[in-house]
């Protein structure tokens, strides 16, 4: 035996030869700094492939969806019961997760093993033994009468359907239970379970050990994003983007992705990488050809890639003059643990280890075998974490590339025999990692609760959604009208028409059907110049249209879009019309038609009574409109005005029209069959051509008259009260014209972000959003376009709000049909 104080005097000076002479031989399995950072772009590759619906079938990465969609936020609190199994081992756990000030987690296990004859038997036997000792647990606790909610971590390659099933996909570990592959491993526990029939537990979730310990590690820190595990086996999950999963349905929110990464290789992406031993570990090995990464890495092949290089130096003469022994070459015989163990530098208890592992193995070695073993390891686990540290950086660089962030800042929950017990594992991993991806602040975090605590925390989170989910369906349903609501409304709005159609009732009636005295709609015939001015929003245009008939109809226009400051919105009247009439003078000019008189069509869209085509009075602003001395006021004689007191040109004003007339006229004369126009923008309003006999503010009774409902003001009179939320009421009281334009504001688009605001509001304050905190620009009003309810895609929250506001619209519009056309009212089919 040598002793102590000769092997550290030999160290010094053996060193360097032997580490020479072992990475020499080993060239193969020493990274270079540009191999590692080519696997990583291999691996950012494979998880594109297993990201996407068409390639992948054929990735060796499934990117397999765990349909996880949250981490944990701190709320969640209960108790629930957890099932760990993921080697020949296994934990039942009883989790209790208090909420009230400060998190806390309490937690009772049991720790049952799993024998070889149940690994490689039946699946039925081995789903009986865990339903058996669940028994024994719930009993130990007297829990047995009770039906707590079950996390199942199942650490094995599966394909989710959803949250609480799982398709075993093949088995891994040394595990070779029959009758379990493609099958649901949640139903085989339920049905075991079941057999038994003297306990009752509702299983919420199953997940894998890497699933789990992400969740773990997120209870304490809410960055965590990413898990890994560097044990047994090796895997990691990430939270993804919905939009970036095509292999789901739904593009809104993330959900946690489990990679499989072990494996990476399958499809011989690393087959230039792999070595000799690589391959003999893999022949050996109960399922050749699969899991190749994990092979170059975990636990379970670590010692045994080791073995095989001792002996393969040993048969080459560079290790204990060449001679073998039964226990050397014996497979399994070199442990992990015994890696882990040689590689401590403290006082060089690695190298005495070593001395003790090759004499238990039947050999005699001396302080150079000794040493050189000690450098097999350091090359062996530090190529493990070198390539650990390659995938890692690759799903680091897909989560700062989804964020558009130019540093990252996460945190990545940590487990395993490999990672937690080996002395310099996880300071080479982090270097690495740190050395990749230089932009991302990564902390790691060990799981010291192991992935049983993650199981329950995902049950934990899954509850909370759901009860969350609950209490917005509440809010939300209020948003929601049923058909019988819809047909409602339906009946109230023609009962609006025909008051303010009516003499007698249209003073007081809300939805005022007012004569536009358009007369017709286009037939194809028309033709000639003329100017067009459309005013009815915060930007307006002045238009050439130049209209040709005959057989090659065309109508061919020139524009200009011109602002109106806030200042001039809500000043004079005055100060309005002469803007845009320096704006009109302004298009002359740049059309080169300055002095030209023509005439001039004036889309002026606010409530206005009308007594002939060019006059129109207005009644009163909306969309924000305050200019003054103009309500009641001729908005013809207004613009007339205004350009005599420009004196640089004439306009011959012919009609003026709101801009659903003028939508309604622009479809005319592509369809002749066009007499509805309807808007729904900035505004809402509607118009569509009536009976002469019908418009009793109009004298005559034959023919038909373009009518402009104005039907945005419908509700000012409590018709509405009923189908109106609180959020409707606080954005109404909120406005410039509170009680008035109340159907507008249910649907327009000035409106529409602004409920999405308060409703967002309303769910943070109860805890349902952002956990509850409350940011001080989203209690800014107005800070919620309306512009981000079609670029936020599908968000269930905002689709509710949209969904209602189209159903009113479809609805009125649907009574708008039935009045012109006289359909049943089945014609309403939502």
């Amino acid at each position: 035996m040598i002793a102590s104080h000769p092997l550290a005097y030999y160290c010094t000076e053996l060193h360097h030869d032997q580490v020479q002479k072992v990475d020499k031989y080993l060239y193969h399995l020493r990274l270079s700094d540009e191999n590692i950072m080519d696997v990583s772009m291999r691996f950012r590759r494979e998880m594109d492939r297993g990201l996407c619906r068409d390639t992948n079938p054929t990735a060796a990465i499934k990117m397999l969806p765990t349909f996880v969609r949250s981490t944990p936020d701190g709320t969640e609190h209960g108790d629930f019961l957890a099932l760990d199994l993921g080697g020949t081992n296994f934990r039942v756990l009883l989790v209790k997760v208090s909420a009230n000030g400060k998190q806390k987690v309490e937690m009772e296990n049991q720790i049952y093993a799993i024998p070889e004859d149940l690994m490689r038997g039946h699946g039925s036997e081995l789903f009986d033994h865990i339903a058996e000792c669940l028994a024994n647990f719930l009993s130990k606790l007297g829990i047995k009468d009770k039906k707590l909610p079950l996390g199942f971590t199942f650490s094995f390659p599966c394909q989710q359907t959803k949250l609480d099933e799982s398709i075993l996909v093949s088995w891994t570990k040394g595990f070779k239970a029959s009758g379990v592959e493609g099958k649901d491993v949640v139903g085989m526990l339920r049905a075991a379970i079941k057999k038994r029939g003297d306990f009752d537990i509702d299983i919420v979730a199953v997940i894998n050990d890497t699933v789990g310990t992400m969740m773990t590690c997120g209870y304490d820190d809410h960055h965590c994003e990413i898990g890994l595990i560097v044990g047994t086996g090796t895997n990691a999950c990430y939270m993804e983007e919905m939009r970036n999963l095509q292999t789901v349905e739904g593009d809104e929110g993330r959900m946690c992705v489990n990679l499989e990464w072990g494996a990476f290789g399958d499809d011989g992406a690393l087959d230039d990488l792999r070595t000799s031993f690589d391959r003999e570990i893999d022949a050996g090995s109960l399922n050749p050809g699969k899991q190749l990464f994990e092979k170059m890495i975990s636990g379970m092949y670590m010692g045994e890639l080791v073995r095989l290089i001792l002996v393969e130096m040993t048969k080459d003469g560079l290790l204990f003059q060449g001679k073998t022994t039964p226990e050397l070459l014996n497979t399994g015989q070199f442990q992990t643990s015994f890696v882990s163990a040689i590689e401590n530098e403290k006082d060089n208890e690695g190298l005495l280890k070593a001395e003790q592992v090759l004499l238990s193995l039947g050999l005699e070695p001396s302080p150079e075998d000794c040493m050189a073993t000690q450098r097999v390891c350091q090359v062996v686990s530090t190529r493990a974490a070198h390539l650990c540290a390659a995938t890692l950086a690759a799903v680091l660089r897909q989560i700062r590339d989804n964020k558009a962030a130019e540093r990252l800042r996460t945190t990545v929950g940590v487990d395993g025999s490999v990672y937690k017990n080996h002395p310099q594992f996880a300071r080479r991993l982090h270097k690495m990692v740190r050395a990749l991806v230089p932009d991302c602040d990564v902390r790691f975090l060990r799981s010291e609760d192991g992935s049983g605590k993650g199981a329950a925390m995902v049950t934990a989170v899954a509850q909370r959604l759901a009860k969350q989910h609950a209490e917005r369906q509440c809010v939300l349903d209020t948003l929601r009208l049923s058909r019988a609501q819809l047909l409602e409304v339906k009946k109230r709005m023609g009962e609006g028409m025909a008051r303010g159609l009516a003499r007698d009732t249209h003073s007081n009636a809300t939805v005022k059907m007012l004569p536009t005295y358009v007369r017709s709609t286009p037939n194809g015939t028309e033709q000639g110049d003329f100017l067009a001015l459309d005013l009815g929003g915060t930007n307006f245009r002045v238009l050439l249209v130049r209209v040709r008939s005959g057989k090659k109809r065309r109508v061919e226009m020139h524009d200009k879009i011109y602002a109106i400051p806030q200042d001039i919105m809500q000043g004079t009247g005055e100060e309005l019309f002469d803007h845009i009439v320096h704006c009109i003078a302004d298009f002359l000019e740049h059309m080169g038609m300055r002095g030209a008189s023509l005439p001039l069509g004036f889309t002026f869209s606010f409530p206005c009574r009308q007594s002939r085509l060019d006059q129109g009075i207005l009644l009163k602003w909306t969309k924000g409109f305050k200019a003054t001395g103009c309500e009641g006021q001729d908005v013809v004689t207004l613009l007339k005005d205004a350009v005599h007191r420009h004196e640089g040109f004439d306009l011959d004003v012919v009609a003026v029209v709101n801009d659903t007339v003028g939508t309604m006229m622009t479809c005319g004369y592509e369809d002749p069959h066009c007499e509805v126009g309807l808007i729904v923008g900035t505004g809402t309003n509607a118009c569509y051509m009536e009976e002469m006999e019908n418009v009793e503010l109009v004298e005559g009774n034959t023919g038909h008259m373009c009518v402009n409902m104005e039907w945005g003001a419908f509700g000012e009179h409590g018709e509405l009260d009923d189908f109106c939320t609180p959020f409707d009421r606080t954005v109404d009281e909120c406005s410039s014209n509170p009680g008035k334009q109340r159907y507008e504001k249910m649907i327009s688009g000035m409106y529409l972000g602004e409920i999405v605001r308060n409703v967002l509001l309303d769910f943070t304050a109860k805890g349902l959003l952002f956990c509850g905190r409350l940011s001080e620009r989203l209690k800014t009003r107005g800070i919620f376009e309306t512009k981000f309810l079609s670029q936020i895609e599908r968000y269930v929250r905002i689709q509710v709000c949209v969904c209602v506001c189209v159903c009113v619209c479809v609805c009125v519009c649907v009574c708008l049909c039935v009045w012109v056309c006289g359909c049943s009212e089945g014609a309403l089919h939502l």
